[in-house]
Protein backbone atom coordinates (compact mmCIF):
# COMPACT_ATOMS: atom_id res chain seq x y z
CA UNK A 1 0.00 0.00 0.00
CA UNK A 2 1.39 3.70 -0.81
CA UNK A 3 0.35 6.63 1.07
CA UNK A 4 -0.15 9.79 -0.79
CA UNK A 5 2.51 12.44 -0.20
CA UNK A 6 2.69 16.01 -1.78
CA UNK A 7 3.63 14.66 -5.24
CA UNK A 8 0.80 12.42 -5.53
CA UNK A 9 -1.60 15.43 -3.92
CA UNK A 10 -0.57 18.04 -6.26
CA UNK A 11 -0.98 15.26 -9.44
CA UNK A 12 -4.34 13.70 -8.04
CA UNK A 13 -5.54 17.41 -7.86
CA UNK A 14 -4.18 18.61 -11.33
CA UNK A 15 -5.98 15.39 -12.58
CA UNK A 16 -9.10 15.92 -11.25
CA UNK A 17 -8.92 19.82 -11.84
CA UNK A 18 -9.59 19.89 -8.16
CA UNK A 19 -8.72 23.59 -6.89
CA UNK A 20 -8.97 23.46 -2.24
CA UNK A 21 -11.83 26.10 -1.53
CA UNK A 22 -12.09 27.83 1.12
CA UNK A 23 -16.00 27.38 1.58
CA UNK A 24 -15.56 23.79 1.87
CA UNK A 25 -12.65 24.49 4.00
CA UNK A 26 -10.30 22.36 2.21
CA UNK A 27 -6.94 21.66 3.40
CA UNK A 28 -5.54 18.50 2.24
CA UNK A 29 -2.95 16.78 4.35
CA UNK A 30 0.08 15.30 2.34
CA UNK A 31 2.42 13.65 5.25
CA UNK A 32 2.13 10.02 5.74
CA UNK A 33 3.55 10.31 9.03
CA UNK A 34 0.93 12.53 10.42
CA UNK A 35 -2.29 10.43 8.93
CA UNK A 36 -0.82 7.31 10.26
CA UNK A 37 -0.11 9.30 13.35
CA UNK A 38 -3.71 9.87 13.46
CA UNK A 39 -4.90 6.43 12.48
CA UNK A 40 -2.48 5.08 15.43
CA UNK A 41 -3.85 7.52 18.01
CA UNK A 42 -7.23 6.90 17.22
CA UNK A 43 -6.60 2.92 18.09
CA UNK A 44 -7.94 1.56 14.68
CA UNK A 45 -7.36 -1.50 13.96
CA UNK A 46 -8.61 -4.64 11.62
CA UNK A 47 -11.80 -5.11 13.58
CA UNK A 48 -12.38 -1.19 13.70
CA UNK A 49 -15.77 -0.09 11.24
CA UNK A 50 -14.63 3.42 10.89
CA UNK A 51 -16.18 6.84 9.73
CA UNK A 52 -14.37 9.15 7.54
CA UNK A 53 -16.16 12.78 7.66
CA UNK A 54 -14.28 14.79 4.56
CA UNK A 55 -11.93 12.58 3.26
CA UNK A 56 -10.79 15.12 0.30
CA UNK A 57 -7.73 13.29 -1.95
CA UNK A 58 -7.59 10.02 0.40
CA UNK A 59 -4.32 10.99 2.66
CA UNK A 60 -6.05 9.62 5.72
CA UNK A 61 -8.35 7.39 4.12
CA UNK A 62 -5.55 4.93 3.23
CA UNK A 63 -3.79 5.29 6.35
CA UNK A 64 -6.76 3.97 7.62
CA UNK A 65 -7.26 1.23 5.51
CA UNK A 66 -3.90 0.29 6.06
CA UNK A 67 -4.66 -0.56 9.32
CA UNK A 68 -6.93 -3.44 7.92
CA UNK A 69 -10.53 -1.81 8.89
CA UNK A 70 -13.22 -1.08 6.44
CA UNK A 71 -13.83 2.82 6.25
CA UNK A 72 -17.27 4.36 5.32
CA UNK A 73 -16.46 7.65 3.83
CA UNK A 74 -19.15 10.55 3.79
CA UNK A 75 -17.85 13.33 1.28
CA UNK A 76 -19.75 16.86 -0.10
CA UNK A 77 -17.35 17.21 -2.77
CA UNK A 78 -18.65 15.25 -5.85
CA UNK A 79 -15.33 15.33 -7.98
CA UNK A 80 -13.81 14.14 -4.55
CA UNK A 81 -16.18 11.77 -3.88
CA UNK A 82 -16.11 10.53 -7.33
CA UNK A 83 -12.80 9.84 -7.33
CA UNK A 84 -12.17 8.39 -4.01
CA UNK A 85 -12.74 5.06 -5.29
CA UNK A 86 -10.00 5.16 -8.15
CA UNK A 87 -7.73 6.62 -5.64
CA UNK A 88 -7.52 3.52 -3.74
CA UNK A 89 -7.85 1.14 -6.16
CA UNK A 90 -4.90 2.62 -7.15
CA UNK A 91 -3.31 3.07 -3.94
CA UNK A 92 -4.33 0.25 -2.06
CA UNK A 93 -6.09 -2.48 -4.30
CA UNK A 94 -6.04 -5.17 -1.64
CA UNK A 95 -8.43 -2.96 0.62
CA UNK A 96 -10.63 -1.93 -2.11
CA UNK A 97 -13.45 -4.37 -0.62
CA UNK A 98 -13.12 -2.81 2.60
CA UNK A 99 -13.87 0.74 1.13
CA UNK A 100 -16.97 3.03 0.25
CA UNK A 101 -17.75 6.66 -0.02
CA UNK A 102 -21.36 8.30 0.17
CA UNK A 103 -21.84 11.67 -1.50
CA UNK A 104 -23.56 13.82 1.45
CA UNK A 105 -23.13 16.79 3.67
CA UNK A 106 -22.30 15.32 7.11
CA UNK A 107 -25.10 17.26 8.53
CA UNK A 108 -27.62 15.47 7.27
CA UNK A 109 -26.65 12.17 9.17
CA UNK A 110 -29.50 10.45 10.12
CA UNK A 111 -28.54 7.39 11.67
CA UNK A 112 -26.08 4.13 10.00
CA UNK A 113 -28.80 3.94 7.06
CA UNK A 114 -27.22 7.37 5.82
CA UNK A 115 -23.31 5.18 5.38
CA UNK A 116 -22.11 3.34 2.61
CA UNK A 117 -21.46 0.24 3.36
CA UNK A 118 -18.19 -1.32 2.02
CA UNK A 119 -18.11 -4.65 0.38
CA UNK A 120 -16.46 -6.48 2.73
CA UNK A 121 -18.99 -5.59 5.58
CA UNK A 122 -21.20 -8.19 7.09
CA UNK A 123 -23.57 -6.05 7.75
CA UNK A 124 -26.81 -6.57 5.64
CA UNK A 125 -27.39 -2.71 4.07
CA UNK A 126 -26.30 -0.75 7.29
CA UNK A 127 -22.88 0.62 8.26
CA UNK A 128 -22.61 0.85 12.23
CA UNK A 129 -19.27 2.91 12.56
CA UNK A 130 -17.55 2.22 16.22
CA UNK A 131 -14.49 5.05 15.48
CA UNK A 132 -15.12 8.36 13.75
CA UNK A 133 -11.68 9.56 12.22
CA UNK A 134 -11.48 12.56 10.53
CA UNK A 135 -10.06 15.50 9.28
CA UNK A 136 -12.33 18.19 10.01
CA UNK A 137 -13.66 21.67 8.27
CA UNK A 138 -12.64 24.50 10.74
CA UNK A 139 -16.08 25.97 9.89
CA UNK A 140 -17.76 23.08 10.96
CA UNK A 141 -16.00 20.67 13.27
CA UNK A 142 -18.40 21.53 16.25
CA UNK A 143 -21.89 20.81 14.42
CA UNK A 144 -20.86 17.84 12.68
CA UNK A 145 -19.21 16.41 15.91
CA UNK A 146 -22.38 16.71 17.85
CA UNK A 147 -24.15 15.74 14.64
CA UNK A 148 -22.45 12.52 14.82
CA UNK A 149 -22.48 11.60 17.64
CA UNK A 150 -26.43 11.88 18.38
CA UNK A 151 -27.23 10.11 14.68
CA UNK A 152 -24.70 7.19 15.49
CA UNK A 153 -24.82 5.50 18.92
CA UNK A 154 -22.59 3.15 17.21
CA UNK A 155 -20.04 5.46 17.99
CA UNK A 156 -17.36 4.33 20.41
CA UNK A 157 -14.75 6.87 19.89
CA UNK A 158 -13.76 9.91 18.05
CA UNK A 159 -10.56 11.30 16.69
CA UNK A 160 -9.97 14.39 14.67
CA UNK A 161 -8.38 17.02 13.65
CA UNK A 162 -9.22 20.49 13.66
CA UNK A 163 -8.13 24.12 14.07
CA UNK A 164 -5.89 24.38 17.56
CA UNK A 165 -8.63 26.49 18.90
CA UNK A 166 -11.61 24.46 18.43
CA UNK A 167 -9.65 21.75 19.58
CA UNK A 168 -8.84 23.43 22.88
CA UNK A 169 -12.52 24.77 22.71
CA UNK A 170 -13.92 21.35 22.94
CA UNK A 171 -11.63 19.53 25.70
CA UNK A 172 -11.49 22.93 28.16
CA UNK A 173 -12.83 21.95 31.54
CA UNK A 174 -15.25 24.29 33.95
CA UNK A 175 -13.62 27.58 34.77
CA UNK A 176 -11.34 27.82 31.92
CA UNK A 177 -10.85 30.61 30.09
CA UNK A 178 -12.34 29.00 26.68
CA UNK A 179 -14.81 26.41 28.31
CA UNK A 180 -18.19 26.94 26.71
CA UNK A 181 -20.86 25.52 24.78
CA UNK A 182 -18.35 23.34 22.52
CA UNK A 183 -17.57 22.34 25.98
CA UNK A 184 -20.37 21.44 27.58
CA UNK A 185 -22.69 19.83 24.61
CA UNK A 186 -19.20 17.49 23.58
CA UNK A 187 -19.35 16.10 27.74
CA UNK A 188 -22.54 14.95 27.11
CA UNK A 189 -21.56 12.71 25.03
CA UNK A 190 -17.73 11.86 25.74
CA UNK A 191 -14.70 11.99 28.44
CA UNK A 192 -12.89 14.53 26.01
CA UNK A 193 -9.48 15.28 25.80
CA UNK A 194 -6.58 17.40 23.98
CA UNK A 195 -4.06 15.41 21.67
CA UNK A 196 -0.74 16.79 19.87
CA UNK A 197 -0.70 19.04 17.95
CA UNK A 198 -0.03 19.37 14.23
CA UNK A 199 2.20 21.82 12.19
CA UNK A 200 0.28 23.34 9.89
CA UNK A 201 3.37 22.66 7.55
CA UNK A 202 1.74 18.96 6.31
CA UNK A 203 -1.46 20.65 4.70
CA UNK A 204 -2.01 21.82 1.30
CA UNK A 205 -2.40 24.33 0.85
CA UNK A 206 -1.05 25.73 3.76
CA UNK A 207 -3.48 26.88 6.24
CA UNK A 208 -2.98 30.32 8.80
CA UNK A 209 -3.96 28.30 11.69
CA UNK A 210 -2.45 25.51 13.73
CA UNK A 211 -4.40 22.45 14.19
CA UNK A 212 -4.04 19.89 16.71
CA UNK A 213 -6.03 16.43 17.64
CA UNK A 214 -9.04 16.00 20.21
CA UNK A 215 -10.06 12.61 21.54
CA UNK A 216 -13.84 11.75 21.97
CA UNK A 217 -14.54 8.22 24.77
CA UNK A 218 -17.94 7.79 24.40
CA UNK A 219 -19.61 7.02 28.07
CA UNK A 220 -23.16 6.97 29.18
CA UNK A 221 -25.25 9.78 28.83
CA UNK A 222 -26.44 11.97 31.69
CA UNK A 223 -30.09 10.99 32.88
CA UNK A 224 -32.42 13.13 34.85
CA UNK A 225 -33.76 15.20 31.58
CA UNK A 226 -33.71 15.10 27.38
CA UNK A 227 -31.01 16.23 25.51
CA UNK A 228 -32.52 19.10 24.01
CA UNK A 229 -34.08 20.58 27.00
CA UNK A 230 -30.06 20.23 28.96
CA UNK A 231 -28.91 21.97 25.53
CA UNK A 232 -31.17 24.78 25.85
CA UNK A 233 -30.31 25.73 28.98
CA UNK A 234 -26.68 25.64 28.08
CA UNK A 235 -27.25 27.87 25.31
CA UNK A 236 -29.10 30.01 27.51
CA UNK A 237 -26.46 30.08 29.90
CA UNK A 238 -23.44 31.29 27.46
CA UNK A 239 -25.37 33.45 25.45
CA UNK A 240 -24.26 36.61 27.58
CA UNK A 241 -21.67 34.42 29.53
CA UNK A 242 -20.16 37.23 32.04
CA UNK A 243 -24.15 37.02 32.81
CA UNK A 244 -24.53 35.51 36.26
CA UNK A 245 -26.79 32.52 35.64
CA UNK A 246 -30.08 34.06 37.67
CA UNK A 247 -29.92 36.75 34.74
CA UNK A 248 -29.09 34.52 31.98
CA UNK A 249 -31.63 32.06 32.26
CA UNK A 250 -33.95 34.27 33.15
CA UNK A 251 -35.95 34.43 29.90
CA UNK A 252 -36.04 30.30 29.98
CA UNK A 253 -37.22 30.88 33.30
CA UNK A 254 -40.08 33.28 32.91
CA UNK A 255 -37.82 36.02 35.08
CA UNK A 256 -34.56 36.54 36.95
CA UNK A 257 -36.41 35.54 40.01
CA UNK A 258 -38.09 32.32 38.89
CA UNK A 259 -34.88 31.44 37.44
CA UNK A 260 -33.10 31.79 41.28
CA UNK A 261 -36.00 29.35 42.20
CA UNK A 262 -34.74 26.60 39.61
CA UNK A 263 -31.01 27.39 40.64
CA UNK A 264 -31.30 27.17 44.55
CA UNK A 265 -33.83 23.80 44.21
CA UNK A 266 -30.64 22.27 42.21
CA UNK A 267 -28.20 23.27 44.75
CA UNK A 268 -26.56 25.66 42.36
CA UNK A 269 -25.62 29.52 43.63
CA UNK A 270 -27.52 31.74 41.31
CA UNK A 271 -24.57 33.91 41.20
CA UNK A 272 -22.60 31.44 39.56
CA UNK A 273 -21.77 32.01 35.97
CA UNK A 274 -22.26 29.15 33.51
CA UNK A 275 -18.69 28.43 32.48
CA UNK A 276 -18.43 27.54 35.85
CA UNK A 277 -20.73 24.35 35.66
CA UNK A 278 -20.10 20.96 34.23
CA UNK A 279 -23.12 18.97 32.31
CA UNK A 280 -24.45 17.35 35.46
CA UNK A 281 -25.10 20.50 36.46
CA UNK A 282 -27.04 21.48 33.32
CA UNK A 283 -29.04 18.53 34.05
CA UNK A 284 -29.72 19.38 37.29
CA UNK A 285 -30.89 22.59 36.69
CA UNK A 286 -33.23 21.04 34.11
CA UNK A 287 -34.80 18.33 35.87
CA UNK A 288 -35.53 21.49 39.16
CA UNK A 289 -37.47 23.04 37.04
CA UNK A 290 -39.73 20.04 36.07
CA UNK A 291 -40.10 19.79 40.32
Amino acid sequence: MQLLGPVQIRELAERLGVSPTKVLGQNFVHDSGSVRKIARDAAVTASSRVLEVGPGLGSLTLALLETGAQVSAVEIDPPLAAALPTTVAEFAPEARENFAVVLRDAMTIAGPQSLAVPPASSEAGVFEPTHLVANLPYNVAVPILLTALEALPSLESVTVMVQLEVADRLAAKPGSRVYGVPSVKAAWYADVSRGAKISRNVFWPVPNVDSALVHMERRAEPEGARREDVFEVIDAAFAQRRKTLRAALGAWAGSPAAAEEILVRAGIDPKQRGEKLEIGDFVKIVAARGI
